[in-house]
Protein backbone atom coordinates (compact mmCIF):
# COMPACT_ATOMS: atom_id res chain seq x y z
CA UNK A 1 0.00 0.00 0.00
CA UNK A 2 1.31 3.45 -0.86
CA UNK A 3 1.85 6.23 1.66
CA UNK A 4 -0.91 8.30 0.03
CA UNK A 5 -3.57 5.59 0.48
CA UNK A 6 -7.12 6.71 1.20
CA UNK A 7 -9.67 4.77 3.22
CA UNK A 8 -13.18 5.74 2.08
CA UNK A 9 -15.82 6.31 4.75
CA UNK A 10 -18.88 7.67 2.91
CA UNK A 11 -19.87 8.90 -0.55
CA UNK A 12 -22.68 11.28 -1.42
CA UNK A 13 -24.17 9.44 -4.39
CA UNK A 14 -27.22 11.70 -4.37
CA UNK A 15 -25.03 14.73 -5.11
CA UNK A 16 -23.84 13.26 -8.41
CA UNK A 17 -27.47 12.80 -9.48
CA UNK A 18 -28.94 16.10 -8.24
CA UNK A 19 -26.07 18.49 -8.99
CA UNK A 20 -23.73 19.41 -11.80
CA UNK A 21 -20.24 19.31 -10.28
CA UNK A 22 -18.09 22.19 -11.53
CA UNK A 23 -15.03 21.94 -9.25
CA UNK A 24 -13.70 19.68 -6.50
CA UNK A 25 -11.35 20.39 -3.60
CA UNK A 26 -10.09 18.59 -0.50
CA UNK A 27 -10.46 19.98 3.03
CA UNK A 28 -9.61 18.80 6.50
CA UNK A 29 -12.26 18.63 9.22
CA UNK A 30 -11.96 19.85 12.80
CA UNK A 31 -13.29 16.90 14.84
CA UNK A 32 -13.54 15.73 18.44
CA UNK A 33 -12.09 12.39 19.57
CA UNK A 34 -15.39 10.54 19.73
CA UNK A 35 -16.27 11.80 16.23
CA UNK A 36 -13.08 10.27 14.82
CA UNK A 37 -13.88 6.95 16.48
CA UNK A 38 -17.38 6.99 14.99
CA UNK A 39 -15.94 7.82 11.57
CA UNK A 40 -13.57 4.86 11.79
CA UNK A 41 -16.68 2.70 12.33
CA UNK A 42 -18.32 4.41 9.30
CA UNK A 43 -21.21 5.72 11.41
CA UNK A 44 -21.85 8.82 9.33
CA UNK A 45 -24.60 10.14 7.09
CA UNK A 46 -23.45 12.66 4.48
CA UNK A 47 -26.40 13.02 2.07
CA UNK A 48 -28.22 16.04 3.55
CA UNK A 49 -25.16 18.10 4.43
CA UNK A 50 -23.73 21.24 2.84
CA UNK A 51 -20.98 23.77 3.49
CA UNK A 52 -21.45 27.45 4.29
CA UNK A 53 -18.94 30.30 4.43
CA UNK A 54 -19.33 32.51 7.53
CA UNK A 55 -16.90 35.33 8.40
CA UNK A 56 -14.03 33.93 6.34
CA UNK A 57 -14.43 30.38 7.70
CA UNK A 58 -16.07 27.36 6.08
CA UNK A 59 -18.43 25.18 8.12
CA UNK A 60 -19.97 21.81 7.30
CA UNK A 61 -23.63 21.79 8.31
CA UNK A 62 -25.98 18.84 8.54
CA UNK A 63 -23.31 16.12 8.64
CA UNK A 64 -24.58 13.47 11.04
CA UNK A 65 -21.85 11.55 12.88
CA UNK A 66 -23.46 9.06 15.27
CA UNK A 67 -22.40 9.21 18.93
CA UNK A 68 -19.67 6.74 19.83
CA UNK A 69 -21.41 3.95 21.74
CA UNK A 70 -18.44 2.77 23.84
CA UNK A 71 -17.89 6.02 25.74
CA UNK A 72 -19.18 6.62 29.27
CA UNK A 73 -19.51 10.42 29.09
CA UNK A 74 -18.57 13.43 27.00
CA UNK A 75 -20.07 12.33 23.69
CA UNK A 76 -20.45 14.83 20.87
CA UNK A 77 -23.58 16.41 19.36
CA UNK A 78 -24.31 14.35 16.20
CA UNK A 79 -25.29 17.29 13.97
CA UNK A 80 -23.09 20.13 15.22
CA UNK A 81 -21.42 22.61 12.84
CA UNK A 82 -17.93 21.39 11.96
CA UNK A 83 -15.19 23.75 10.81
CA UNK A 84 -13.41 22.86 7.57
CA UNK A 85 -9.71 23.52 7.30
CA UNK A 86 -8.82 25.39 4.12
CA UNK A 87 -6.20 27.95 3.13
CA UNK A 88 -7.28 31.57 3.20
CA UNK A 89 -6.84 31.96 -0.56
CA UNK A 90 -9.05 28.92 -1.21
CA UNK A 91 -11.76 30.38 1.03
CA UNK A 92 -11.58 33.73 -0.80
CA UNK A 93 -11.84 31.98 -4.17
CA UNK A 94 -14.83 29.91 -3.02
CA UNK A 95 -16.54 32.96 -1.52
CA UNK A 96 -16.26 34.81 -4.82
CA UNK A 97 -17.68 31.90 -6.80
CA UNK A 98 -20.53 31.16 -4.39
CA UNK A 99 -21.61 34.82 -4.13
CA UNK A 100 -21.16 35.71 -7.78
CA UNK A 101 -22.65 32.70 -9.55
CA UNK A 102 -25.06 31.34 -6.97
CA UNK A 103 -23.27 28.04 -6.56
CA UNK A 104 -23.33 25.72 -3.54
CA UNK A 105 -20.69 23.72 -1.65
CA UNK A 106 -21.65 20.08 -1.14
CA UNK A 107 -19.53 17.30 0.44
CA UNK A 108 -19.01 14.55 -2.13
CA UNK A 109 -17.06 12.05 -0.05
CA UNK A 110 -15.51 11.55 3.35
CA UNK A 111 -12.30 9.56 3.77
CA UNK A 112 -9.11 9.08 5.75
CA UNK A 113 -5.82 10.08 4.13
CA UNK A 114 -2.73 9.07 6.13
CA UNK A 115 -4.92 8.72 9.21
CA UNK A 116 -6.44 12.21 8.92
CA UNK A 117 -10.14 12.71 8.14
CA UNK A 118 -10.72 14.65 4.91
CA UNK A 119 -13.78 15.73 3.00
CA UNK A 120 -14.00 16.24 -0.76
CA UNK A 121 -16.09 19.34 -1.42
CA UNK A 122 -17.80 19.98 -4.69
CA UNK A 123 -18.69 23.39 -6.06
CA UNK A 124 -22.05 22.53 -7.62
CA UNK A 125 -25.04 23.91 -9.47
CA UNK A 126 -28.44 22.26 -9.16
CA UNK A 127 -29.65 20.21 -12.13
CA UNK A 128 -33.04 20.70 -13.71
CA UNK A 129 -35.30 17.69 -14.29
CA UNK A 130 -34.49 17.53 -18.03
CA UNK A 131 -30.75 17.48 -17.25
CA UNK A 132 -31.28 14.41 -15.07
CA UNK A 133 -33.25 12.69 -17.84
CA UNK A 134 -30.49 13.45 -20.36
CA UNK A 135 -27.90 11.88 -18.05
CA UNK A 136 -30.04 8.75 -17.69
CA UNK A 137 -30.46 8.49 -21.49
CA UNK A 138 -26.70 8.91 -21.99
CA UNK A 139 -25.97 6.16 -19.43
CA UNK A 140 -28.48 3.77 -21.05
CA UNK A 141 -26.99 4.44 -24.49
CA UNK A 142 -23.47 3.66 -23.23
CA UNK A 143 -24.70 0.41 -21.65
CA UNK A 144 -26.33 -0.65 -24.92
CA UNK A 145 -23.13 0.10 -26.84
CA UNK A 146 -21.08 -1.89 -24.32
CA UNK A 147 -23.48 -4.85 -24.66
CA UNK A 148 -23.31 -4.70 -28.45
CA UNK A 149 -19.52 -4.67 -28.50
CA UNK A 150 -19.31 -7.50 -25.94
CA UNK A 151 -21.59 -9.71 -28.08
CA UNK A 152 -19.26 -9.31 -31.07
CA UNK A 153 -16.36 -10.75 -29.12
Amino acid sequence: MSTDATKPIARNKKAFHNYQILDKLEAGIELKGTEVKSLRNAQVQITDSYARIDDGEVFLIGLHISPYDKTAFGNHDPTRKRKLLLHRREIRRLTAKVNERGLTLIPLSLYFRRGIAKVELGLVRGKQQYDKRQDIKKREHQRQMARATSHRR
